[in-house]
């Protein structure tokens, strides 16, 4: 009988922790995510166009409505801005988007793009800082071109 009553002390403390655990109140759900899960890579020049605002760009012109077609885990949206200043004194720009797929077992961009578009532009008399915003422009223009012919906007 001691036994009894010494074993059932034992579980007792053990369990203890759990039962409190048990009787506080459960996680709130993590909030939902804003968005869909997106996937871009960017291979332009720095001199035009950085990593992060190319891929602001782009996430910002690309609808949920492609990715639902498209998904993230499967394809990814790739921009290239080339270009800059001539010794002339001319900005020639010019922007790429492509939406290539992953490969499942590496997970790594297969280059065999499903959809590229390509636009350029030059601008005569142009400073550094115009380059610059012409580069975003045809970047902007290159992904609403790709997104067009992906789905209905």
């Amino acid at each position: 009988m001691k036994l009894m009553s010494a074993l059932a002390a034992v579980v007792a403390l053990a369990c203890a922790p759990l039962a409190g655990a048990l009787a506080a109140d459960p996680p709130k759900p993590a909030s939902p995510a804003k968005g869909p899960k997106t996937n871009f890579i960017d291979h332009s020049s720095r001199a035009l166009i950085d990593e992060a605002t190319a891929k602001k760009l782009m996430d910002d012109n690309i609808p949920a409505r492609v990715w639902k077609v498209y998904p993230a885990a499967q394809y990814v949206f790739v921009s290239q801005v080339e270009g800059g200043m001539t010794a002339a004194g001319i900005c020639v720009v010019t922007a790429r988007t492509m939406l290539m797929t992953i490969t499942p077992a590496m997970k790594a961009p297969l280059f065999r793009p499903q959809k590229t578009t390509t636009v350029f532009d030059a601008q005569p008399g142009a400073t550094g800082e115009q380059c610059k915003t012409l580069a975003r422009d045809k970047l902007v223009e290159a992904t609403k071109a790709i997104v067009t012919s992906l789905v209905k906007t």
